[in-house]
């Protein structure tokens, strides 16, 4: 019975070890790729901004990145 025990603390510790440096390095390569290829650009905020019909002006552009970059 007490192989048992020992069995099951160290399957939960080596869960517990796996997932936490399992969730480390998908979260640091998630953001590595975020950084690399960020969501949108400009480039597509211009042609975005072309399809709906409007020319949009350099200080539009740069305020709306800006304000994407406050939720990242």
């Amino acid at each position: 019975m007490n192989d048992f025990w020992l069995s099951l603390i160290n399957l939960l510790i080596g869960g517990a070890i796996g997932g936490g440096l399992g969730f480390y390095f998908t979260r640091k390569a998630m953001m590595k790729q975020l950084k690399e290829n960020p969501p949108i650009n400009e480039k597509m905020i211009r042609a975005m901004f072309l399809q709906m019909g409007r020319k949009p002006s350099e200080a539009q552009i740069k305020q709306i990145m800006k304000s994407m970059d406050q939720y990242r």
